[in-house]
């Protein structure tokens, strides 16, 4: 296995052309098999629901010591970099967003692990808050409708690639089922912690006015998704999302 061009470097992994594939390596040899196969499992799962904006899982397989993922190669440009070359249209690629986002959510699957679960041991596993707060979140989250809508879980401009054959989504190891609105609020929260808090309140607006969603409905979501996205420790975050956790009504 050649590797070519490197696509993306990150903290714990990065991404590769090679054999004109996309390959994914674990940087730690260490890393536990559950991790890479349960984002595997997750993303074949996706591909089962007749998902049209995946890149195909190709096989699992080791490069000098490492796991390495091995997926369909999508060459294009991410919906990030394309928004911020030409914002004069930014509407427009949030509303292409949108819509792309409705359409994975009217996906099923049940064999995709449960958001709410998900967010559940997110929350209890948080040492920075304290045991009532911790309380007050799980109360709230645990009154929040059940759904098995399919999530991404990070829907985010730089996760949707752009090609002439349309936009393409990548990095689903995060994808559950469950509230769209949980999935909705967690691109908005995406969107601020990038400082993009104009392009929030647009999209906010743009996918509740399509879905006939009450905006109100989404925001009693993001103390939840903030206390959940604290638990990757964060210190360039830290202070935003708990900013939005303080922020919860729980009269």
């Amino acid at each position: 296995m050649e590797l070519k061009n490197m696509i993306s470097d990150g903290e714990k992994v990065q991404v590769f052309e090679c054999d004109g594939k996309c390959a994914k390596i674990f940087k730690d040899p260490n890393v536990p098999k559950s991790v890479f196969l349960y984002e595997a499992l997750t993303h074949t799962r996706v591909e089962e629901t007749g998902c049209r904006h995946i890149p195909a899982f190709e096989e699992i397989t080791k490069v000098d010591g490492k796991w390495v993922i091995v997926y369909e190669l999508v060459k294009g440009r991410t919906l990030r970099e394309i928004m911020d070359e030409d914002q004069k249209h930014a509407d427009d690629y949030l509303e292409q967003m949108v819509n792309l986002q409705i359409e994975i959510h009217g996906l099923r699957s049940a064999k995709i692990s449960k958001l709410k679960d998900y967010l559940k041991r997110s929350i209890e596993s948080l040492d920075m808050i304290d045991d009532v707060k911790k309380y007050e979140l799980l109360t709230r989250l645990e009154s929040m409708p059940k759904h098995t809508k399919l999530c991404h879980g990070d829907f985010a401009p730089e996760n949707i690639i752009v090609n002439e054959k349309g936009m393409f989504i990548v990095d689903w190891f995060k994808a559950k089922q469950g509230n769209a609105s949980a999935d909705v609020a967690k691109t908005y929260l995406s969107f601020c912690l990038s400082h993009r808090t104009e392009y929030a309140e647009k999209y906010l607006k743009m996918y509740c006015a399509k879905t006939g969603t009450a905006i109100n409905y989404v925001q009693d979501w993001l103390p939840i998704v903030a206390a959940a996205q604290l638990k990757f420790k964060k210190p360039e975050e830290r202070e935003l999302l708990l900013t939005w956790i303080d922020i919860a009504d729980y009269s």
